[in-house]
């Protein structure tokens, strides 16, 4: 297994990050409900698998099925050693009051008196959005209130969008974690022709930087189809290369429901020789 520094936590985690967004939601990315216990009993053996294989990174959240995927992961990691773990969830909040609330509910979920980290969990943040994440008494607040109190060690956000509250949010000095959609298609947060964008201001403000949707959600496996309807190419392991090249990418985080999943997963991390140049790749004169 590869490991990175996760920015300013200090702390050392796998580059791949075991993603709770397909433990919990029915039918995502295909047929599966999670409430089916042979199917909770799948994700428990791939989330034990991937300890054995050395991942040590889990990210789940409340909305992932109401506390679905934070029960399956608590009752899948309850016994393993906090010390060699990071688990990440997300308070899904529109207040202070909600975000404690939030928090709480999920320790409770995963079996825990404290998480490694809780982010606030959020897709696109407008002006207004951002002011009252970030106002005196607000959610950022709490949550650094719950981190002096023990509850979280580190605090951080997620966001999908590029757009001016990004910035607001990395340069508040506020959070130590930045988990963002970066992937083959959606590109834009690194720009390595420009050396811009928001992953290189998370790097320069020493954030932990996750990305996630990094083999693109299916939506480039459905171009692909429709492109070329008779395409047998499994893109997986090239998608998830091309996340783990980004050389200022510390955790890239996969959604696995099987330990077959997590075993190619890992086999692909662990396959230096499948890394590309990204500056390279963008090279236009030779």
């Amino acid at each position: 297994m590869e490991y990175a520094s996760y920015g300013k936590t200090g702390r050392s985690v796998s580059r791949l990050g075991f993603g709770g967004t397909i433990a919990g939601l029915a039918n995502y990315l295909g047929a599966f409900d999670p409430n089916e216990r042979e199917n909770a009993e799948q994700i428990i053996e791939a989330i034990h698998t991937a300890l054995e294989l050395g991942v040590t990174y889990f990210d789940t959240a409340w909305s992932y099925g109401n506390g679905t995927s934070e029960r399956i992961f608590g009752e899948a990691l309850e016994k393993a050693d906090a010390s060699k773990i990071f688990l990440a969830t997300k308070a899904l909040a529109s207040d202070a009051k909600t975000a404690r609330a939030s928090l709480e509910r999920s320790l409770k979920n995963l079996r825990r008196d404290s998480i490694d980290l809780i982010q606030i969990h959020g897709s696109f943040y407008s002006d207004e959005m951002c002011d009252m994440l970030l106002k005196k008494g607000g959610m950022a607040e709490e949550l650094e209130k719950a981190k002096r109190e023990g509850l979280a060690s580190f605090i951080g956000f997620t966001i999908e969008c590029q757009n001016t509250s990004v910035y607001r949010l990395i340069r508040s000095g506020i959070f130590d974690v930045m988990q963002i959609q970066y992937n083959l298609i959606f590109q834009h947060p690194y720009d390595p022709s420009w050396k811009c964008g928001s992953i290189y201001e998370a790097e320069e403000n020493g954030l932990g930087i996750a990305c996630m949707r990094s083999m693109t959600s299916g939506i480039f496996q459905k171009w692909i189809q429709i492109a070329n309807p008779e395409n047998t190419f499994d893109y997986t392991p090239s998608l998830l290369q091309f996340a783990l090249s980004n050389p200022l990418v510390d955790v890239v985080l996969a959604g696995m429901r099987s330990a077959e999943e997590v075993k190619e997963n890992v086999k692909t991390v662990e396959d230096l020789s499948g890394r590309i140049d990204l500056d390279g790749l963008h090279t236009r004169y030779v």
